[in-house]
């Protein structure tokens, strides 16, 4: 059992003052508001609910792809905690069935060991368009063959899978077989019309990965995947990429006054340079450049991003305008309501996960937990 005292405590919803949370186990147990916190409590300046991630790549030297193993997930656990990030869907971009496999059976050994952290796995691609290929290697983008695909759907009996594609390189049920086997479809990638977005969101799909990058922009008389992503006649959920670089804050403006708060989730697309001293690096064969917060390849294409959780919490408010509360709920709330897991994660609440991030006042990471258990701090 351990306690921490909160002089601001973010609960998902509001803001409270000078309260108490207990943690026991893997859950909350209590939250009371005091005068003077207990004796063997930690004393923090802001808690919110931790961070989840639903695209991130790597972390600390440990790429996914380059190394689909227990080892790599914990790896990327443990330095994204550093950043307030409890909880993530480690991402896979596009690449060969083996490795796929390779992958998919670690999850799925990660979430029956109930790793602290995993929330599942997330394929992003194969089934890509190459005009909308982003770094992706060409190579490894292919058409879908269901027998294949349905071996690395066990995940979903585990917990959460998502699949980024481009709808307009699948068949026409593909969507509709792929919700019905329980996964999280996300159009990414993609040079598809406004039309066949709208057509793949009436499918299924329910989120839009990377939102403005990698997909067919708004335009005058062709709204595309962005006009798609923006509507808000169904439930929907667009991710956003908060480092400045890969969209620009006031396109991000646009779109939230356009969406909402509320179906807006931040993403990091991480790739291994977060958390390591690295300026160069191998990435899915091609080399890596970082500076200044971006990794390019060499001709310049962005390559996943060297972006942290509370890295893109802090620009939320600072560089798009948003409110404390909207930016903590962007990073936790709204992606556990978009991955189902809202009873669990996203707020501050007797029976939820003990899974919190401990802020100072300028929302810097004091203090991570994950399942009731203190990991960094």
């Amino acid at each position: 059992m351990s306690k921490v005292f909160a002089k601001r405590l973010f609960d998902g919803e509001s803001w409270l003052t000078n309260q108490q949370v207990t943690l026991s186990g893997n859950v909350i147990e209590s939250i009371m508001t005091v005068e003077v916190p207990s004796a063997d409590a930690q004393s923090v300046d802001v808690l919110a609910p931790g961070f989840i991630d639903v695209h991130v790549n790597g972390g600390g030297g440990a790429l996914f792809n380059h190394t689909p193993t227990l080892a790599a997930l914990q790896r990327m656990v443990e330095v994204h905690a550093q950043y307030g990030t409890v909880a993530m869907m480690p991402t896979l971009i596009s690449d060969d069935y083996e490795i796929m496999s390779q992958a998919h059976q670690t999850v799925c050994q990660a979430l029956t060991e109930n790793m602290g952290g995993i929330l599942g796995l997330h394929y992003e691609g194969p089934y890509l368009n190459p005009v909308r290929k982003g770094v992706h290697n060409e190579s490894k983008l292919r058409k879908p063959t269901e027998g294949k695909l349905a071996d690395l759907l066990d995940v979903c009996r585990l917990s959460k899978l998502m699949v980024t594609l481009a709808p307009e390189q699948v068949p026409e049920d593909f969507i509709e077989w792929l919700t019905a086997e329980g996964a999280i479809v996300c159009i990414g990638h993609s040079a598809a019309t406004y039309d066949q977005a709208r057509q793949a969101v009436e499918s299924g799909a329910k989120g839009f990965t990377h939102l403005f990058n990698a997909m067919t922009p708004l335009v005058s008389r062709e709204p595309g995947v962005v006009g798609a992503a923006l509507q808000t006649d169904k439930p929907t959920w667009c991710g956003l990429i908060a480092d400045g670089h890969h969209v620009h804050p006031a396109t991000m403006r646009v779109a939230i006054a356009a969406k909402g708060c509320e179906h807006m989730l931040l993403v990091t697309d991480a790739i291994q340079s977060v958390g390591s001293d690295e300026k160069e690096m191998a990435f899915l064969g091609k080399k890596v450049l970082r500076s200044n917060g971006r990794v390019t390849t060499e001709d310049g294409t962005l390559a996943g991003s060297d972006l942290d959780m509370a890295t893109a919490v802090r620009n939320t408010v600072s560089l798009i305008g948003r409110t404390e509360a909207e930016a903590l709920q962007m990073a936790s709330l709204r992606p556990a309501e978009f991955l189902g897991i809202d009873k669990e994660f996203g707020r501050i609440k007797v029976g939820y996960r003990g899974s919190l991030v401990a802020l100072t006042d300028d929302f810097f990471v004091e203090a991570t937990w994950i399942d009731g258990q203190k990991v960094w701090g």
